[in-house]
């Protein structure tokens, strides 16, 4: 079994991807971007490397070119081969959402540190359950909600929280995306096991109120399903007594293309983020002043919170930025967002 404390921070962290698709080759490029990364395995129930090289995907916000990996990285087919490699100290999942919860406690149990995909598991008691393995592991599982290490979005917790224009009087998401393409739809035939847009891609937008606002008092939300019973269009208000008006839409049922808004009504500005702007993505607005374009880093949230568990493990440090307990909580609200939608109700949290 690993014991964590067997690297300095001076020393690269040895990293295995598990899971090849479009997240796992985004994560990929960033390991081999960051000089604290050692890529030594890679593991893939279906895609895998051909000489060496893994051929890239479309995903939502960008495509990923082809990866060479090199003759050094060792190449699984079973991920219980991957985990008996001593050599590796950080496994990043990369799977679908159902083998998240079972794959992650082997992984802690391996005493290995994980970084997982979003959603943490399929259902909150799953994530319970990892959350207990991960509390009496060597090692530490991160949640990885990207959005919390977006530019533009990392900027707005800062100015949220150091009320920079104020307090927040009203806040609106929007984050809308075309049918992926590994997506069954939505069919009698396929069960809803990978929670649909609402899991998948609106889960960011209710991770970011958490992480913004604090555990909503109550939601409410409608949304179209399709005959499985997976929900691709949601709209949800989120209750927060004496607290803003808030409310994020999600939906797999855009046309083509992708799109991640966000609109702050302050005391002293309005600040609007729209990526299909490009780089004037970020514009704020204070009163009686010009809008004006905010130039964020050039890069993205991969990228960002991919160093930063490259540094917590280097460093011996448990993440605070988004914790296994987040991930929890996640779950929680969208579970009570589904309950609402089924229901047509309020569900108190």
């Amino acid at each position: 079994m690993l014991n964590p404390s067997t690297i300095g921070p001076t020393t690269s962290v040895n990293v295995a991807v598990v899971g090849l698709g479009f997240m796992g080759l985004s994560h990929l490029r960033a390991y081999f971007e960051n000089p604290l990364a050692k890529v030594v395995a890679v593991c893939g129930a279906t895609r895998l490397p051909v000489n060496g090289i893994l051929s890239g995907v479309v995903g939502n916000i960008q495509s990923t070119a082809d990866i060479q990996l090199g003759p050094e990285v060792k190449i699984f087919k079973s991920f219980q081969d991957l985990l008996a490699e001593p050599e590796i100290q950080l496994v990043d999942l990369c799977t679908p959402t159902p083998l998240h919860s079972e794959q992650a406690i082997a992984a802690l149990k391996a005493g290995k540190h994980v970084l997982c995909e979003k959603p943490t598991a399929r259902t909150s008691m799953e994530a319970r359950e990892i959350l207990k393995v991960a509390a009496i592991s060597p090692g530490f599982l991160m949640p990885a909600m990207c959005m919390r290490f977006w530019p533009g979005w990392s900027w707005l917790k800062q100015v949220v929280v150091a009320e920079t224009f104020g307090k927040v009087f009203a806040a609106s998401f929007c984050r809308m995306s075309a049918m992926p393409a590994w997506n069954p739809r939505s069919t009698d035939s396929v069960k809803n096991v990978l929670g649909g847009a609402l899991f998948d891609l609106h889960i960011h937008d209710t991770d970011f109120i958490n992480y913004l606002f604090g555990r909503p008092e109550s939601v409410f939300s409608t949304g179209v399903s399709g005959t499985n019973g997976e929900i691709n269009h949601v709209v949800t208000q989120y209750h927060y007594r004496n607290g803003p008006a808030v409310c994020a839409e999600g939906s797999w049922l855009l046309a083509q293309g992708f799109k991640m808004a966000y609109t702050f009504h302050c005391e002293r500005a309005t600040l609007d983020y729209d990526s299909t702007r490009g780089v004037d993505a970020l514009i704020v607005t204070e009163f009686g002043k010009l809008p004006l374009s905010v130039k964020l880093e050039n890069t993205d949230g991969y990228a960002l919170e991919i160093d930063y568990i490259l540094h917590c493990v280097a460093n011996f440090q448990t993440p605070k930025t988004v914790t296994v307990e987040d991930g929890v909580v996640a779950l929680e609200i969208c579970e009570a967002e589904e309950r609402s939608i089924q229901t047509g109700a309020v569900v108190i949290l």
